[in-house]
């Protein structure tokens, strides 16, 4: 056999071991390795750069208009990149969700701006829409935000973090993905414009279109009757994120009017802004407080002249992370 044949076998001997490796123990999957992973097997990773599978196993989103970046699925933006992101290896063990985010200087960023109340904000969510989570870790002195964390279920996640550096006073939204081991079957997003949770009503009215600016306004009520006593969470009278099915790109929205002053509470009804980047189909996580209770109401909406299916075209041209931004990061 030949040296280039020989080293050609080691190399996928190795590569086999450490997915086998990978696969077996579950493990937060550095971005480098995701890519590199994405460039050799044709899966989507946050930075693939050409076509491929998204998180479920399914095609790579195509014609997008927004860039991977904008849309927070890049580990790196404007020279600041997630860094030394840690958590459990598995389901039920208790541990911390660990992370660093580090600046144009290469150096552990500690200057963030209060945006919403919080200095950076922490979405977390499964590949198919589930189990999803909203949190605010805290920083210690060398700029690592940790959390208490467990994992409830297996499967492919996304950790984002959102957040204004002290340094630009821009927004920015940078992700990566965790991989937890375990059997895992994944949930079809179907169209919700209605949902109970804790007790409450949650229904969401107005149409979503893609690329230009779509009013949509949440109404909650319980046991028939209007709820008229929202309380303010995170500087508002409700907290929205909507990510894209399939690739969960990543919009921040938030409710129209003025910031509501301590004490005060809200009329049933939330209206938003958003701004789909792509016609498909939109996950909607509604945050909202009641008696010092904070409840997520989960809703889906395709954008308008989608259809039934909803779902994005997968094959018409380059992955997502190949073309620049739009309008698509509403605070």
């Amino acid at each position: 056999m030949n040296a280039p044949a020989r080293l050609g076998l080691y190399g996928a001997g190795l590569a086999t071991v450490f997915v086998v490796a990978f696969a077996t123990a579950g493990a937060v999957v550095p971005e480098s390795v995701v890519q590199a992973w994405a460039e050799d097997s044709g899966e989507h990773a946050a930075h693939n750069d050409g076509e491929g599978e998204d998180m479920n196993g399914q095609g790579g989103h195509a014609g997008h208009d927004a860039g991977a970046s904008s849309l927070g699925l890049g580990v790196a933006q404007d020279g600041y990149q997630l860094t030394d992101l840690g958590a459990p290896p598995q389901i039920g063990t208790d541990g911390e969700l660990s992370l660093t985010i580090t600046g144009p200087d290469g150096q552990a960023v500690t200057d963030f701006e209060t945006e919403h109340e919080k200095e950076l904000h922490l979405i977390v969510v499964r590949a198919d829409g589930q189990q999803f989570r909203h949190v605010h870790p805290e920083m210690d002195a060398d700029g690592t935000w940790s959390i208490p964390w467990q994992w409830d279920a297996a499967g492919s996640y996304r950790v984002f973090a959102d957040f204004v550096p002290g340094q630009t006073g821009e927004g920015v939204t940078l992700s990566t993905t965790v991989q937890v081991p375990g059997d895992y079957a994944a949930v079809a997003a179907e169209p919700t414009a209605e949902t109970t949770v804790d007790g409450f009503d949650v229904a969401v009215a107005g149409d979503l279109a893609a690329g230009e600016s779509s009013a949509l306004t949440m109404t909650i009520t319980r046991d028939g009757e209007p709820v008229t006593v929202l309380e303010p969470y995170l500087g508002a009278f409700g907290h929205l994120v909507a990510l894209r099915d399939g690739d969960l790109a990543y919009l921040h929205v938030h409710p129209h009017g003025d910031a509501p002053t301590a004490g005060q509470t809200s009329e049933p009804d939330i209206v938003f802004e958003a701004i789909a980047p792509t016609p498909g189909r939109y996950l909607l996580f509604l945050d909202f407080q009641v008696d010092g209770q904070v409840h997520t109401a989960p809703l889906v909406l395709d954008t308008a002249g989608t259809g039934e299916g909803g779902s994005m075209s997968t094959d018409d041209g380059p992955d997502e992370d190949e073309h620049e931004d739009g309008e698509d990061h509403e605070h």
